[in-house]
């Protein structure tokens, strides 16, 4: 396992909740992402309770989380080490 692919292992076995996006809760810097946390809230969720992970700001976070969950876009939300969405077009 490459290490961004541990760190990322890490991330996601470490937290409840946790949002790859570009950006962040309080400022996302595309739509999809935006649209990830909006639903979030929409569902109750408290935007302080949702660690995120700018992909914006690590190259090898941003290629890694595809190849880790096989998916091929971001957003992506992982709820107790499971992958369970992706907001794509």
């Amino acid at each position: 396992m490459s290490d961004a692919q541990q760190r990322i292992d890490e991330l996601v076995k470490g937290n409840d909740l946790l949002l790859f996006m570009k950006g962040s809760a309080s400022f996302p810097m595309c739509g999809f992402s935006g649209r990830a946390v909006q639903v979030l809230k929409a569902c109750g969720v408290d935007p302080k309770a949702i660690k995120t992970v700018n992909v914006l700001e690590d190259q090898e976070i941003r290629q890694g989380i595809k190849e880790y969950s096989n998916w091929p876009t971001i957003p992506q939300l992982y709820i107790r080490a499971s992958s369970s969405v992706a907001l794509t077009s």
